[in-house]
């Protein structure tokens, strides 16, 4: 008997752990979420000036079926914005070679296949489209071909519409406030149930300005319905095309030409004292359609034109506000150029060109614009009425009482404020999700590991155990 209980007793505990292990792995173990892998995209900005590359990712399973998107990483194309390669056969494509390859190391090889690509072109290419349609769709497909050669899921290359500029723009300015979702102390993304933020945007052949209203939109064109994050958003957008800063100097130059008469030397008020470039009347100013109306009836288009400043601000207030219309609203209420917008209400933040005007009348006299009195007075310590100046106070009708919630910026939380980051938010609900995996507390390769010894060591006692009693019965003999 002690010999038969010597033999069971083993196999039994051996049995009994191997049942208690793998209920301690089966039964009370808590299921968590395993956090995804990362989705990328890609988002090639091109404007009327230059490229830029912009790199996104975001966790496979999403909020609401939006992305919670970061910018990984950036690059800036060589040479001018593909509008400027108008009639150089595969100057467009060649100028994006340099980013594209960044990408391709940028990004895990294992999601090269599912990372979205899409080029945006802007104003820059809506003028080209206008003077020269035929061209603009070479360049397009000359960039597909090109981007639809790299190992990523191309998606489109196309001309963005300005309102659609300037709504991607807004949001991007309220997704990187947290505006739209905030991540939560229980590890958790949260709607904060903030207000939205307006947005200003300065480019070199356009202008934007979008902020959500509850108004009445006078114009359908201006209106923008939006979701993100589960939300519903109703948004006010328009794009002024010719009022970007490249563009606006441009038809500035063409006025005063125009008003002087056609010479050797242009007087330009807004330019400081002692200031003098050379000019071609062709390439320089009239070859744009921004300047169409004001092109003479006759000129040489390679006449060379000397431009001399005077630091005049009086003159060149009186100069620039020509540029503007503020007759003809056949609406309720206009901006400039017989364009509805509703009331301006809530805070509004300012990039691209805004900035950097911003930052130098600033860095050169130390005033903080906070006010149309103090731009003002910083316009006129440097002897310039900017575009900034007079689209802000005069154009969208900021005052001494709404000019103070604009805030200017460049980058916000190390991401750059522009429409690419919005484009990419909207293009993340295109990505389908991957679904978040539920694991033990124990990573998944652990855990089979520990579950599969442990069915082995069940099944190596149960076979012991019947063993052992199969010999001591052999043993001991019949009863």
């Amino acid at each position: 008997m002690t010999l038969r209980y010597s033999r069971v007793i083993p196999a039994a505990v051996l049995l009994l752990l191997a049942v208690v292990g793998i209920l301690l792995l089966e039964l009370p173990s808590k299921e968590v979420e395993a956090p995804p892998e990362h989705m990328y995209g890609i988002v090639l900005d091109a404007g009327s000036s230059h490229t830029s590359m912009f790199i996104y990712k975001w966790p496979a399973g999403k909020e609401n079926d939006t992305g919670i998107v970061t910018e990984h990483s950036q690059c800036h194309a060589e040479g001018g914005g593909i509008s400027s390669y108008a009639g150089v056969l595969g100057g467009a494509a060649k100028s994006l070679k340099s980013c594209l390859d960044k990408a391709v190391k940028d990004i895990p090889k294992s999601r090269h296949n599912q990372t979205p690509l899409y080029l945006g072109a802007t104003a820059g290419m809506r003028l080209l489209k206008i003077d020269n349609a035929t061209e603009t769709e070479r360049i397009l497909k000359e960039v597909e071909n090109k981007l639809r050669s790299y190992p990523f899921n191309f998606i489109e290359a196309t001309i963005l519409s300005g309102q659609h500029e300037g709504a991607y723009g807004w949001v991007t300015v309220n997704y990187l406030q947290e505006n739209f979702a905030k991540y939560g102390f229980a590890g958790r993304w949260l709607n904060p149930g903030r207000k939205t933020t307006g947005a200003l945007d300065l480019g070199g052949a356009s202008t934007q300005i979008t902020f959500q209203t509850s108004d009445k939109v006078e114009e359908g064109d201006n209106m923008m319905e939006l979701k993100l994050y589960g939300q519903s958003y109703r948004l006010y957008t328009q794009s002024f095309l010719c009022y970007g800063q490249d563009q606006f100097l441009r038809k500035l130059l063409a006025h005063l030409i125009t008003t002087q008469g056609v010479k050797p030397q242009v007087v330009h008020p807004c330019y400081p004292q002692q200031f003098k470039m050379s000019i071609k009347l062709g390439m320089d100013v009239f070859d744009s359609p921004c300047t169409k109306s004001y092109k003479p009836d006759k000129f040489d288009p390679q006449m060379s034109v000397t431009v001399v400043g005077t630091g005049d601000y009086q003159s060149c207030q009186a100069a620039v506000m020509k540029m503007f219309s503020f007759d003809n609203c056949s609406y309720s209420k206009c901006s400039f150029d017989g364009i509805f917008q509703p009331s301006l209400k809530g805070n509004f933040m300012a990039f691209s060109a805004f900035f950097f005007n911003v930052r130098n009348l600033f860095s050169l006299n130390n005033i903080t614009i906070e006010s149309p009195s103090k731009m003002e007075a910083a316009v006129q310590y440097v002897c310039n009425m900017t575009i900034s100046e007079v689209l802000l106070t005069q154009g969208y009708r900021f005052d001494e009482l709404s000019l103070p919630s604009i805030s200017f910026q460049e980058k916000v939380e190390g991401a750059s404020v522009g429409w690419s980051l919005g484009c990419m938010l909207s293009l993340s609900n295109m990505v389908p999700a991957e679904s978040l995996s539920l694991m033990k507390a124990l990573p998944p390769g652990p855990w089979a590991g520990i579950l599969f010894l442990l069915i082995a060591l069940l099944l190596f006692a149960v076979g012991y155990l019947l063993i052992s009693l199969f010999n001591t019965i052999n043993k001991e003999g019949p009863v």
